[in-house]
């Protein structure tokens, strides 16, 4: 499912957080019932999973990202898995209970101390996959921000519209995405790309 119509030149454009997260953070019912959740798969089954479920008919969303690597006499484009083992799909309560049911998934990410797995609001999903489709840098995921950022959006470039946390490491700067559970997705992003958020 592209959830840009034309991402070659369209901004981002931010989704209300009011109509996906209630007052307290916790996620709202969305108009089909469907939610976001992450799924542990086997080792080396995360393409698999992921062309099974599209068999299904059921949304799903594996982060990968393409790469050129070298080999002794030519290039070759590869897709490389952002977060190993995992899957993330967008089920209804039917659907989150044929998803399990699959040999190469283990479990739902599940928050400690809870037995209902743990659900990824669609604004944050939304961001990640925009910044995956748009990067021109390498993506990579970090449980947690070792530095303070500030809030920001991007204003120029493929990532136009993108809003997340400007960071600065060892002289380098960065843009970070939050992704419930996960920690954040992050891309190197010049200064002069963004504005601080008012």
């Amino acid at each position: 499912m592209n959830i840009f119509e034309n991402p070659s030149t369209q901004p981002f454009q931010q989704p209300d957080p009011d109509n996906a997260t209630g007052n307290s953070g916790t996620p709202v019912p969305t108009a089909d019932g469907r939610h976001w959740l992450a799924a542990y798969v086997k080792m080396h089954h995360e393409r698999k999973t992921r062309d099974m479920l599209n068999a299904m008919g059921i949304e799903n969303f594996l982060p990968v990202q393409e790469e050129v690597r070298r080999w002794s006499d030519r290039l070759k484009k590869m897709e490389r898995i952002l977060i190993p083992m995992m899957i993330f799909v967008r089920v209804n309560a039917a659907e989150q209970r044929q998803v399990i049911q699959l040999p190469a998934v283990i479990r739902y990410l599940v928050l400690r101390g809870e037995h209902r797995p743990a659900i990824i609001p669609d604004y944050q999903m939304n961001h990640f996959r925009f910044l995956l489709d748009h990067a021109e840098n390498t993506v990579t995921i970090e449980q947690e921000l070792l530095v303070p950022g500030i809030s920001v959006r991007v204003v120029k470039g493929p990532l136009q519209g993108l809003e997340g946390i400007l960071l600065t490491v060892e002289g380098n700067s960065r843009i970070a995405v939050r992704i419930e559970q996960l920690g954040y997705a992050t891309v190197d992003m010049h200064m002069g790309m963004v504005e601080i958020n008012s």
